[in-house]
């Protein structure tokens, strides 16, 4: 068989990725049944030509939970020889913050380019205080770091104020890159465990795809007011590790998102088991629909989420929601007592796993910039599997029972955040 041949041999045939032309939809959708063929070579090739990322060999990888990720990340900015990008949704003055600034002041003053994007409405502007702008920005900018604001709202208030990026980014000497549901203030302290310490799930990477984390910083950089950056900042790679890893960078737009797609294509490549924790888990009808049929296919499901302390109460509410359903058919769920749950991570049998900024609900989904990691490596997953156990003796699990019903409220929420990120 040659190479052609192998490649069309991996495409799934008509109909099996379930794709719908019903002219009722006004946008291309994917619809189940959606099953794709077996194996991580197949599963990387419907990755590609869905979203145009495939999974990529020569990666190393590091599982970092709630505040553990700090350590590790100031340790490699302070080691940086040439550049140190941050994107964030989230900067807030305080400790930790004071300690970010002064590890970014203290290499931008040795001659190391340092570069910071932080998005207004999630860092100072809708909150109305100027807390970022004159404890944090003032400090960096007078030690020669760049700052710079994503799309600030004065103008298009409205449209804006849900074009927002959601992205968690940073890069090292264009080597190193985080990326996860982390943000610079004090609640991603700690050990989760405490109802002021989120819980939290992020990943340190080395190899070919921190190229790609980097040119997702840089379009963020430029739509921010900054200027081209070097080629330096894109070294080419050598492979750092076994795992095999693709980074979806997704943005809002009229029609199916590459975060949704790279989500359902994740899903559909099950055959054991879906794991999901996700702070913000109201998924459109059309992954609901995806999850009872690979329930149908004897697929073991779980989903996690956050329980009493949620920081956005309606999102519990549309949350809560899809339950009476997911469980009818079969879905077994829970949700973290100790603190807010933030993680959004996926895990597919024994094989696969998705780390990132990802949520799972229709704003997400539809109007924000995303990014997640795509990654096949069985070790991780294991790594992942055993994080998954130990949030589970600090979860309450959800029954009909205990939770599980609908009400007149959590319909009427779930019609408001589905409104809200709706793409048309």
């Amino acid at each position: 068989m040659d190479e052609m041949q192998e490649l069309e041999a991996l495409i799934p045939k008509p109909g099996a990725l379930g794709f719908s032309g019903s002219a009722e939809r006004a946008r291309h959708e994917m619809h189940g049944p959606f099953t794709l063929p077996p194996g991580p070579e197949a599963f990387s090739f419907a990755l590609y030509q869905s979203t145009g990322v495939g999974l990529i060999p020569g990666h190393a990888l590091e599982l970092l939970e709630n505040g553990a990720v700090f350590e590790r990340m100031l340790a490699d900015i302070r080691a940086a020889q040439s550049s140190v990008h941050v994107l964030v949704y989230i900067w807030r003055p305080c400790e930790l913050s004071d300690r970010v600034v002064e590890a970014l002041v203290e290499r931008a003053r040795a001659g190391v380019a340092c570069r910071v994007v932080v998005d207004p409405v999630g860092s100072e502007e809708i909150r109305g205080d100027r807390d970022f702008d004159q404890k944090v920005e003032k400090v960096l900018t007078d030690a020669g770091v760049e700052v710079h604001y994503f799309r600030l709202l004065a103008g298009k208030v409205l449209g804006r104020l849900l074009g927002r990026s959601h992205q968690k980014l940073v890069i090292v000497d264009g080597r190193v890159g985080y990326t996860g549901g982390f943000g610079i203030w004090k609640v991603w302290e700690g050990d989760g465990l405490k109802p002021d310490e989120w819980r939290d799930t992020h990943i340190r990477v080395e190899g070919p795809e921190v190229r790609r984390m980097q040119l997702s910083f840089s379009r963020h950089w430029q739509e921010s007011g900054g200027g081209l950056i070097p080629p330096s900042a894109f070294p080419e790679a050598e492979p750092a590790g076994p795992c095999a890893a693709g980074f979806i960078d997704s943005a809002g737009k009229l029609g199916l998102t590459d975060a949704e797609r790279m989500i359902r294509i994740v899903i559909g490549a099950a055959r054991e088991r879906i794991w999901i924790a996700n702070a913000y888990f109201s998924p459109p009808n059309a992954i609901l629909e995806q999850l009872e049929e690979k329930c149908r296919q004897g697929v073991e499901i779980r989903v996690l989420g956050p329980g009493p302390n949620h920081d956005v109460p309606i999102m519990r509410a549309s949350q809560r929601s899809t339950y009476e359903r997911l469980l009818a058919a079969g879905v077994r769920i829970w949700e973290y007592q100790p603190s807010m749950l933030h993680s959004k991570t996926l895990l597919v049998d024994d094989w696969l796993a998705v780390v990132g900024s990802t949520n799972m609900d229709s704003l997400s989904l539809n109007k924000l910039k995303e990014g997640s990691l795509v990654i096949h490596d069985a070790s991780f997953v294991r790594k992942l599997a055993r994080c998954w156990a130990r949030d589970l003796r600090h979860s309450k699990e959800i029954t009909l029972e205990n939770g599980g019903r609908t009400n007149p409220w959590r319909r009427l929420a779930r019609r408001a955040t589905q409104l809200v990120g709706q793409d048309r």
